[in-house]
């Protein structure tokens, strides 16, 4: 952990407003791409986020320094968004914002209509075969591979072991495999 932010942690536990402030926006992209990972559309990310960061807020003077800050950050807000479904029954998962904001052919990467059109199916498809993982495998498919944490702070924020997440990462890749080969 930075030492910057170490005493920021410990400034915002003395209740330092300030410091707190600095906290959460360290962290605010993050909670919020995380939650629109597992909510699927903006709105409801947001308001998991906010929810999210509530509870930093909240429990900040509960954080014990045993795991790193970032870890206990994402594992809020993995539970927040995991209660927030289960409240609303709905799937979760948005592959990439490009699928809510709608295909754009100004790409910046010199990409034709066609590539453009190509990717947006691709993605697509691999959204709807990410959907349809059981529960367990979509977590660690998203929090590994799109949200990109390591195997311990996915272990950490699904309160799982590390041999489960790479057991679960796995079965979850090689379903992904199977089901976008036969399209």
């Amino acid at each position: 952990m930075p030492e910057e932010e170490a005493l920021l942690i410990k400034r915002a536990q003395s209740r330092d407003a300030a410091a707190l402030e600095a906290l959460l926006k360290l962290y605010e992209k993050r909670v919020y791409n995380i939650a629109y990972r597992y909510m699927n559309n903006e709105a409801d990310a947001y308001d998991m986020a906010q929810e999210a960061l509530i509870k930093v807020y909240r429990g900040i003077r509960t954080f014990k320094g045993q795991s790193a800050f970032s870890s206990w950050v994402y594992r809020l807000t993995v539970n927040t968004c995991l209660d927030g479904l289960r409240k609303r029954r709905k799937v979760p998962l948005s592959l990439d914002h490009v699928l809510e904001s709608g295909a754009s052919f100004e790409t910046g990467t010199g990409d034709s209509p066609e590539q453009c059109a190509l990717s947006l199916e691709n993605a697509e498809d691999i959204q709807r075969a990410i959907n349809s993982l059981s529960d367990d495998h979509r977590q660690v498919v998203i929090l590994r591979d799109i949200i990109g944490l390591t195997y311990e702070e996915i272990a950490y924020s699904l309160d799982i072991s590390v041999g489960t997440v790479k057991s679960r990462l796995n079965r979850g890749r090689q379903r992904l495999r199977e089901m976008l080969i036969r399209n």
